[in-house]
């Protein structure tokens, strides 16, 4: 998984502007960027920041949603 690639796809779905995200993650906006673009790894304060502002955990940030489970498991 593509860790930018995922916060970038999940603020946009939310309709977050990058800027907007940033500041609610307490992260400056250039860094996010970074992040986004593949140039930076987040820490795990960092991701879990990022995944509060979004509103979602960091199990749904890593929940593979096109893996789905037998109904016997």
């Amino acid at each position: 998984m593509d860790i930018g690639s995922r916060i970038k796809e999940l603020r946009l779905a939310k309709k977050i502007k990058a800027i907007e995200l940033a500041r609610m993650a307490n992260i400056s906006q250039p860094y996010l960027s970074d992040i986004e673009n593949g140039r930076t790894k987040p820490s795990l304060d960092t991701l879990e920041a990022i995944c509060n502002s979004l509103g979602i955990t960091m199990s749904d940030f890593f929940a593979d949603k096109s893996t789905s489970l037998s109904p016997d498991i």
